[in-house]
Order: C-alpha cells, then sequence, then structure tokens
C-alpha cells in the first residue's frame, strides 16, 4: 500500500505540474524556467513528507467519512516546501549535486551565454525557488475539507516555512562561527528547526489537523516528529562522513568542506583535548581536504567515541518516538504504517554502527 501511495503522489506531482504550466504560463516566460522546476520536481525521491500527511489524514479520519480526492494533491505541497528548501539551501552550501544531478543553481547558469554565469545560475535558482514556494501554497489550497480546519493546518504549513528558514539562518551563523563556539544545544535547535519541523512534525500535525483529530494527539504527533527528526538529521550527519558518493547523491568531502558543525564534530572537539584536538582542528579548518583527511577524521570520530555518541543519540530518539507511537490513537492500519515507513530509514545508521564494529542496534 506504501508503494501505491507513493504512485499516487507521484502522478498527483506530475498531474499538478502541468496544470501550473497551463495557470502561470511558466513556459512563455522562458521555457528553461517551467523545465528546470518540473525536472527538479519529479527526481526520484522517497516522497516521505506527502506521504506522513496522507496516512496522519487516513489515521484520523472520522469512521464512514471517506478520503477526498484532492487530499492526492494538496499532499504534494510539503514535497513543493521540500524542493524550495533544497534549492535555497544548495546556494548556501555552494552544492553542485542534488539527489545526483546537478543543483537548481547549476541548471540556470547555462540559460543565456554571459560574462558571469556562476552568479547567473544563483541569481535564477532563487528567483525558481521562490515560484515552487508560491506552488506550495497552490497545491495545499486544492484540499476539499472543512474551512476552519484547513485555516488551522495551512497557518501552521507557513509557520513551518517560516521555523525551517529560521533553522537555516542558525546553520549559516554556525557555518562561520568557530567550532568552539558550538554547543550540543545550537546543534539540536538547528536539527529541530531546519529538518524536524518541516520533515516529520509538519506533514503529520498538518494531516492530522485537517482530519479534525484532538488536541493531545496533535502534541504528541508533534513531540513524535521532533525525534524522529533530530534522530534523521543526527544520521544524516554521520552518513555524510561515513557513506559513499552514490549512496548520498552529493560529494562525500561536501559536509567536511563546509565545516559544518554537527553533533559529531561538537562532541568530537569538546572530548578530544591536546596533540588530538589540534590534529582535528587543523584538518577540520583546511580550506580544501581531501579523501585521506577524511580518512583521517573518520578514524578520528570512532576513537574519540563520538561516532558512538551519535549512533546512541539517534537510539535514544528512535526509541523515544516508538514509544509515543505505541500510543497514538491512530487507526492500527495507518498507525503500522507510519511506523514501517519512518523506522526503515534508520538502516543506513545501523550500516554505520556495524562497519565500524560499534555494539548498537538502533532500531
Amino acid at each position: 500500500m506504501l508503494d501505491k501511495l507513493r504512485q499516487k503522489i507521484d502522478q498527483s506531482l506530475c498531474s499538478f505540474l502541468t496544470r501550473v504550466e497551463k495557470d502561470y504560463s511558466l513556459h512563455l516566460v522562458d521555457p528553461i524556467l517551467y523545465k528546470s522546476i518540473r525536472e527538479f520536481s519529479l527526481r526520484e525521491g522517497k516522497r516521505i513528507r506527502p506521504l506522513l500527511l496522507i496516512l496522519s489524514y487516513q489515521g484520523y479520519l472520522p469512521q464512514g467519512k471517506r478520503t477526498p480526492p484532492s487530499l492526492y494533491h494538496a499532499s504534494t505541497c510539503i514535497e513543493f516546501l521540500h524542493n524550495f528548501m533544497l534549492i535555497h539551501d544548495d546556494i548556501i552550501d555552494c552544492s553542485d549535486l542534488r539527489r545526483g544531478k546537478p543543483t537548481m543553481h547549476r541548471l540556470l547558469a547555462s540559460t543565456t551565454p554571459c560574462a558571469n554565469p556562476d552568479k547567473l545560475g544563483t541569481d535564477l535558482a532563487i528567483i525558481a525557488g521562490d515560484i515552487v514556494y508560491a506552488l506550495a501554497i497552490d497545491a495545499f489550497l486544492s484540499i476539499k475539507e472543512d474551512p476552519a480546519r484547513k485555516e488551522r493546518a495551512l497557518k501552521y504549513f507557513i509557520q513551518t516555512a517560516a521555523f525551517t528558514a529560521m533553522g537555516e539562518f542558525v546553520d549559516t551563523v554556525n557555518g562561520v562561527d568557530q567550532l568552539k563556539n558550538v554547543s550540543e544545544k545550537d546543534v539540536y535547535l538547528n536539527y529541530s528547526l531546519k529538518t524536524a519541523r518541516y520533515t516529520f512534525d509538519c506533514p503529520l500535525v498538518t494531516g492530522a489537523i485537517l482530519a479534525g483529530a484532538p488536541e493531545r494527539e496533535i502534541k504528541r504527533l508533534g513531540e513524535f516528529g521532533l525525534h524522529i527528526g533530530q534522530a534523521f538529521q543526527i544520521q544524516d550527519d554521520v552518513i555524510g562522513i561515513f557513506e559513499t558518493e552514490k549512496s548520498i547523491g552529493k560529494s562525500i568531502l561536501s559536509d567536511l568542506e563546509e565545516q559544518k558543525k554537527t553533533l559529531l564534530t561538537v562532541h568530537a572537539f569538546q572530548t578530544l583535548s591536546g596533540k588530538q584536538r589540534a590534529a582535528f582542528m587543523k584538518i577540520f579548518t583546511k580550506p580544501h581536504k581531501t579523501i585521506a583527511d577524511l580518512d583521517a577524521v573518520k578514524k578520528i570520530l570512532v576513537d574519540s567515541g563520538s561516532l558512538t555518541y551519535a549512533l546512541k543519540a539517534i537510539q535514544t530518539r528512535i526509541h523515544k518516538a516508538d514509544a509515543i507511537l505505541c500510543h497514538l490513537h491512530l487507526k492500527p492500519k495507518y498507525r503500522q504504517m507510519i511506523g514501517t515507513s519512518l523506522f526503515k530509514f534508520f538502516q543506513q545508521a545501523q550500516t554505520v554502527a556495524d562497519s565500524n564494529n560499534i555494539p548498537i542496534k538502533i532500531k
């Protein structure tokens, strides 16, 4: 059933983008604008965000009430919000790849011959990202539901966009700050704002609000999304160092190049001392890293216990999330599907643990 839902989501994305071509006439402004937005939006992905919105809605839908067909179109709003964030995030991070293909600013750099194609690509991608955010609101409005619940859910959706931008702000400031000035608390604030809210909390809570779920359930869903979201981002930072480029869909050196302040790197800095800390910081602050530098950092993170610390943090949050999920008053079928669709995403963390001989069971 999960695969069928993903197929419906992909079909809804396609049909919505076809309608966008007609309603917004993007292709008449410049064919590459519409073509780039469509190609970027339809790239293969997990579709976890719209999937969670649908499952939450159906899980809390009153008995006897049928799921409106418009729900599938509306669910794509969270996918467009995701793409909007990715486009701008890739510009900030100067990334070349997204999902194994060129980032939006790289795609648009060749729109027309000019003296500075990099600046052109960046400028146009910012604009394209803004358009994608507008499409997210348009997609949301397609849901046929109670107007009061719809208004409340839309406000939550818009607030999520603002909170995520705040997370990006924190992340950008931390990115230029010295590692010694960034605390674990700062890291978790970033994880909560930038990842947990819009990837897990928002789709689950939005779906529940639209379906008319009780306030207590909505609050629990938010807590569930926070734990899963933090665990997900910790894993993302772990595999950004310990996985392959093919697996993560971007340069294996990108996180290290950006001097990302993650739970891994902050813990390592706080744990190491003397020559060990100096050796770590010498590599961490280098303007250009090599594969040899990456291998050296991996060894430091393992030897310092930072990798184990991060994996245990994932484990703790997954266990807390699982306990909340078990007590949610969702229809059992949809509770199980939410658990199945989420907890399997942490197999990569388990693989990293096993390959580094760390005796821990993530789930």
